[in-house]
């Protein structure tokens, strides 16, 4: 049975780990919306988030995001290669409903793993 939860060991905790995302990810990104990724030796995807009060302005609004984000994920990490996975709020990711953030966060795992693979064969 998948294992559809979100501990501690699948999210991205220090500055290290992000740094080590910074440096040549794999990028994909949609309207309001970027995901970096870069191979982990882990043995499951990770995921860190980046939702600054710069982008949204009121933390009920950061949340809503970062809480789509995570069950998006949570719901697809049994389809996504071992690598540590960073999404990026950009300018107007406010104006985006929920269903339609939804649909381009599906788009963009399924667009990463794709990347992270042909990085791999190469």
């Amino acid at each position: 049975m998948p294992k559809q939860t979100f501990p501690r060991e699948v999210r991205l905790l220090t500055s290290e780990e992000y740094n080590h995302v910074f440096n040549k990810p794999v990028r994909a990104g949609a309207h309001g919306m970027l995901i970096l990724a870069k191979d982990n030796d882990c043995g499951h995807p990770r995921l860190g988030l980046v939702v600054p009060k710069k982008v949204l302005k009121r933390a009920v609004w950061r949340n809503r995001v970062k809480r789509l984000v995570r069950e998006s994920f949570r719901l697809s990490q049994d389809s996504l290669p071992n690598a540590d996975l960073v999404f990026l709020a950009k300018p107007g990711i406010g104006d985006v409903s929920n269903h339609d953030l939804s649909l381009s966060l599906q788009r963009l795992w399924a667009i990463t793993s794709r990347q992270l693979r042909k990085r791999r064969s190469v």
